[in-house]
Order: structure tokens, then sequence, then C-alpha cells
């Protein structure tokens, strides 16, 4: 489930447009990186930020940032985008989880651990019996990844949502390259085995 592709030229170009503060280029960048991004963030924000604030808000949010911050950005490769959208994005996680614990806010709107507005976005695409599924699946795949040992869920979030290599989360880590393909084939069959 990999959820990024090999560089293109176009890739490329984008990238270095980007590092260019070229917005156009950057919002389109953040488009197609929105699914991993969001993926992400229901998996590492956690049940207690997300019964306060939507996946979509979220990721509206750290999307909003990397705009913000665009002129930050150097070109190197869509790899450094992703750990920067990400870094961002564990940045937005903190910052939030900090806000609340502060007190500064009512609990958000919730049903059944999903937000109002993410249950309304998917009311356009799903049958209420679509979405009664779509919600199992979800909250199914949710619970085995909280299943797995932190380690673990941090090998398969580098890998497979940020599309990081071996040697790169190994070097993250500072792990080898041969635990770090341990870590992760141990972790996807027990995944596979709590699905």
């Amino acid at each position: 489930m990999l959820l990024w592709r090999p560089m293109s030229q176009d890739l490329q170009a984008l990238l270095k447009a980007a590092s260019q503060h070229d917005e156009r280029a950057v919002a389109t960048l953040l488009q197609q990186h929105l699914p991993a991004l969001r993926a992400f963030l229901r998996l590492k924000a956690g049940p207690s930020l997300l019964a306060k604030e939507s996946c979509s808000d979220l990721a509206q949010s750290v999307c909003r940032d990397v705009l913000e911050n665009a002129e930050r950005f150097q070109f190197g490769g869509e790899a450094e985008f992703r750990k920067w959208l990400f870094t961002t994005a564990m940045r937005k996680i903190a910052d939030r989880a900090e806000h609340w614990r502060a007190g500064k806010r009512n609990q958000g709107r919730e049903v059944n651990g999903l937000a109002e507005e993410e249950i309304r976005g998917y009311a356009s695409i799903y049958t209420p019996s679509g979405q009664a599924a779509a919600r199992e699946e979800l909250e199914r795949v949710e619970s085995a990844f909280g299943k797995l040992a932190p380690e673990k869920q941090e090998v398969v979030l580098m890998a497979r949502l940020m599309g990081l290599s071996h040697t790169q989360i190994a070097a993250e880590l500072g792990k080898t390259e041969v635990a770090v393909r341990s870590i992760l084939s141990r972790a996807l069959a027990e995944l596979s085995s709590l699905l």
C-alpha cells in the first residue's frame, strides 16, 4: 500500500518550481500528497486529539503552514518534500495536542469516533450503509495499527506513508538497514494477522 510513486521528470520540475517558491507548484504537491498526509494524521494524532479536531481540519492546517512557509523548502527531491510535509504534520499534532491539554477549547463534536465534518465529507461518496462499512473498516485498521509496538508503527509510517527507503529509515532511527527490514516485515505480518 505505497502511496507514492517513482519520481518522473514532471515531478522533478514541480519540486524545483516549489523550491523556487512557486505557490502553485507547492499547492499541486500538497494535493498529490494529501491522501498520505490524511492517513498519517489519522494514525499519528491519536484518538484523544481526533475526538476534538477532524483529520480534515488538521490536514488543512498543515497544508496552510506548508504554503505559508514555502520559501523554506529547498529542492532535493520528493523524499525531502515528504519529510518536510510529515515533519510539519508532527509539529501540528504536537501543537494541537498541547493546545487541548491546556484546556483552551471545548471538546469537538464527534459521532462514533469520527468528527461530524468527516462523516459529512464521506456522505457525498457513500450510501448510509457504505458509510457505516467504511467507518467500521477504518476503525478496524486503526485499531490494528494501534496494537503494534511504537517502533513498528513508526517504521510502517515511514516506509508506507512517508515513502522513505530502508536506508533512510535506518538513518532516521539509528538502526541498521537489516534491522529496519526485519521490523517492517514483522510489523506488516502482525498487521495482516490482526486484520
